[in-house]
């Protein structure tokens, strides 16, 4: 309930114009209920963006489903076509959150910070993505871990899927069988 309020309001006066007694009281909650459940207002913006990209599973964690879908595909490219199924549904509901972010991050260094850990964050969920493909034999040679991961973040990137869809003249389809087989292109040993 509080996230969902949090949300409605960061999305329809931003960041900066929600104050946490606005949130409250859209809420329904006392103030300190926010504080004492979640924490300032930056970790709000943060349990936000966690709800938007977990969809219908939050509050589970993204990495923790991703991960244990991923473990169960035998198939490197099911693994890649997990990723970006999970992107699909993902990507439009955490759109407008990484633009509440970004624009609050160009304003408020405590926003910057959370943008970059997130952006940090992702990587290292990636290179979990990468680890599976590279357990199963399946990275080109030339390509480590590191440089897998870096491509799968490249690829599944808010500001790709901005860039190309919300903004773009893609729609979905169109962006999903690029992405995928760019990643199959970029990642995957040929037969």
């Amino acid at each position: 309930m509080i996230v969902e309020a949090a949300a409605r309001l960061f999305l329809e006066h931003g960041y900066h114009a929600t104050s946490i007694g606005r949130i409250a009281a859209e809420a329904g909650v006392a103030v300190q209920t926010i504080y004492n459940a979640v924490g300032s207002k930056r970790d709000l913006l943060s349990r936000v963006l966690d709800f938007a990209a977990a969809g219908e599973r939050a509050p589970v964690p993204v990495p923790q489903f991703m991960r244990e879908q991923a473990e169960s595909a035998p198939d490197p490219r099911r693994i890649i076509a997990q990723l970006v199924e999970f992107w699909r549904s993902a990507l439009p509901r955490t759109a407008p959150v990484f633009r509440i972010i970004r624009e609050a991050a160009a304003a408020d260094p405590a926003i910057a910070t959370l943008e970059r850990n997130r952006s940090a964050q992702r990587l290292r969920n990636y290179r979990q993505a990468a680890e599976l493909l590279a357990d199963r034999n399946a990275l080109r040679p030339s390509m480590t871990i590191d440089s897998a991961a870096a491509a799968i973040l490249a690829m599944g990137h808010p500001e790709t899927y901005r860039a190309l869809v919300v903004e773009g003249n893609w729609d979905d389809d169109a962006w999903v069988d690029w992405v995928q087989a760019t990643l199959e292109a970029a990642l995957l040993r040929t037969a």
